[in-house]
Formats: C-alpha cells, sequence, structure tokens
C-alpha cells in the first residue's frame, strides 16, 4: 500500500526493529514519512531500515534503551538533528516478565513498568517540546486488551498497559490547545514470532475467544496507528482503539 498522507512528517517509533513496532515503521513510511526507530539491537535495527530504504522511503535508526531518560533525550535529539522536525512519536517499546503475582520478582515488575510504562512517559516528555513549538503532533501508545481485562500471570504486563491508557488521557488534555492529539491502540491476540510458539491447541483456544475468529496480524495494528497519526484524525484524541477481533467485547 502506497499513499502520500505522511509526506513531509517524521516519524518515531520506538520498539520499531521487530514484530508490530517493524510494520508500524513500514506502514507509515509506505505513507511518505521519515522514519526513526529505535531499539537496543543494532543489527535488527540496521535490518529495518535497509527494509525501508529498499521500497524508497528514507529512515535511521537509534539505539535506545527508552527506559533511561538519556537516551530518550538523545533520540529526541538525534531526530531533530537528522529530520529538523518531530511529527509522529508511536510509543510501541515494551517487554514481558510474566509469573503469578505471588513469584514475582521485585525486579521483573520493574523492568516491565521501566520500559512500558515509563519509557513511553520518558518519550512524550521528550518530543513534546518540539510538537509543541510546531503546534502539530501526533502520539499513539500500545496499550493491550489485557489491559483493559486483565491476564493472570502478567499483573506487572497488565500494569504497565492500563497505566499507558491514563497516561494516554492525561497528556492528552494537556496537550489538546496546542493541536496534539494524544491516543492508545490496544491490540488483542496477534500472530507474531512470539505466538508462533504456541501449540495448535492453544492458539485454538485464544482463537474461540475471539468473535472474528482468527488472531489478528501486525498489520491490523499497522493500520490503526497509522489512520490515528493521520489528518483524518485530527478530532481523535484520548481514544483507545482496541484491535482485537471483538475480543473485549
Amino acid at each position: 500500500m502506497t499513499d502520500r498522507r505522511f509526506a513531509d512528517r517524521v516519524a518515531v517509533v520506538t520498539g520499531g526493529a521487530k514484530g508490530i513496532g517493524r510494520t508500524i515503521a513500514s506502514r507509515l513510511a509506505c505513507g511518505g514519512a521519515k522514519i526513526v526507530v529505535s531499539g537496543r539491537d543494532e543489527a535488527a535495527l540496521e535490518k529495518a531500515c535497509t527494509e525501508i530504504r529498499s521500497t524508497g522511503g528514507e529512515a535511521i535508526w537509534v539505539q535506545a534503551d527508552v527506559s533511561k531518560s538519556g537516551d530518550a533525550d538523545a533520540l529526541c535529539a538525534r531526530t531533530l538533528e537528522a529530520f529538523g522536525r518531530a511529527d509522529i512519536l508511536v510509543n510501541n517499546a515494551g517487554v514481558t516478565r510474566d509469573n503469578l503475582v505471588m513469584r514475582l520478582s521485585e525486579e521483573d515488575w520493574d523492568q516491565v513498568i521501566d520500559t512500558n510504562l515509563k519509557g513511553s512517559f520518558l518519550c512524550i516528555r521528550a518530543f513534546t517540546r518540539p510538537m509543541m513549538k510546531q503546534r502539530w503532533g501526533r502520539i499513539v501508545n500500545l496499550s493491550s486488551v489485557v489491559g483493559l481485562i486483565g491476564n493472570p500471570g502478567q499483573a506487572n504486563y497488565v500494569a504497565s498497559k492500563a497505566g499507558l491508557v491514563g497516561l494516554t488521557k492525561a497528556v492528552a488534555k494537556e496537550l489538546a490547545s496546542r493541536h496534539i492529539t494524544v491516543n492508545a491502540v490496544a491490540p488483542g491476540f496477534i500472530d507474531t514470532a512470539m505466538t508462533a510458539d504456541l501449540n495448535e491447541k492453544v492458539r485454538e483456544g485464544l482463537k474461540a475467544q475471539i468473535p472474528l475468529g482468527r488472531l489478528g496480524s501486525a498489520e491490523d495494528v499497522a493500520h490503526a496507528v497509522a489512520y490515528l497519526c493521520s489528518e483524518e484524525a485530527g478530532y481523535v484524541t484520548g481514544q483507545v482503539l482496541s484491535v482485537d477481533g471483538g475480543m473485549r467485547m
């Protein structure tokens, strides 16, 4: 799919080297955006940028751990240095460290909260200033269906994704007067490398919970993110768009 809805826009995608983040970066690039992908895996970042460039897109990568304020600030500074502006921020970076709450270590709690929730806050804080100067911006946070309904064995992950919903709504109210929209996308069960390892019985059990009867694709999520980043979504802010095949119903 090719369009020009993001021509002259600069989009930053955290956790953009693999999985859903990589697909989001590619989708925005197809719309003409200049892309900055960040993550911790240098080889994967380079591969993601090469893929975007091979289709005529423009992309750079920045190695960053978004749970560290210095890295988040450096990501913003490098974006401005390379392209002179920052229009779109997609907070996709995330990790899981699953366990039942009685067995969940403090370290695993902190790592998930620091990356998924604190990392999004740090990036929003860093990129808000240039967006406010431009009086235009789009921020999309990747939450999850489990942040809306809960999931046993994922107290830390669920808390981080539920926290992103609250963060989205608070920041949306703060930035609306500067024409910056802030929304969240809450994917359901998406067919990625993580779910590919599930056995067929488990996969069928998941499908049984989904009215549309299938796992989602990374492209399903990317299309939703692209809409929220577009001019067409200029009157949409503080919302959570579930991309879950109706599972939350």
